[in-house]
């Protein structure tokens, strides 16, 4: 268990290579092939913001938005020595804003996620739809 929370700030490019290793560390290695198409992925999103501890990544969240309407939260991962602390829902909180206007959907497929993003809100949806990317893409 640590002690003291990590500092949660926007991303800035130093932070790839913490970022990166933290997702392959946690089970993105499937989604995310190289630190060129993760720094790809960063600059095509809206918000993305990282928990830092000392000068290491501990967490990291990545919207894609309108800023007006609707959002889409991508990618929420914290470091296992610092989850059940408030890091998830303090780097969800940030990316997602206190807009009450917008409409914020996600998937939530890994094991403990629904659970997780139920406590900050989120409800499943009748209405959400999706077309799947194609296997091993």
């Amino acid at each position: 268990m640590v002690c003291d929370l990590p500092l949660i700030r926007r991303y800035a490019p130093a932070d790839l290579r913490g970022a990166y290793e933290l997702l392959i560390s946690n089970g993105w290695g499937h989604r995310i092939a190289s630190q060129d198409y993760l720094e790809r992925l960063i600059g095509a999103s809206q918000a993305v913001e990282v928990a830092v501890a000392g000068n290491q990544v501990v967490g990291f969240a990545r919207a894609i938005t309108d800023g007006l309407s609707n959002g889409y939260l991508s990618m929420v991962v914290v470091a296992p020595g610092y989850r059940g602390q408030g890091t998830g829902r303090r780097l969800v909180e940030t990316v997602t804003g206190a807009d009450p206007g917008i409409t914020w959907v996600l998937r939530a497929g890994r094991e403990q996620a629904p659970q997780f993003f139920a406590r900050l809100g989120f409800v499943a949806s009748e209405e959400a739809m999706e077309r799947r990317r194609a296997r091993g893409t």
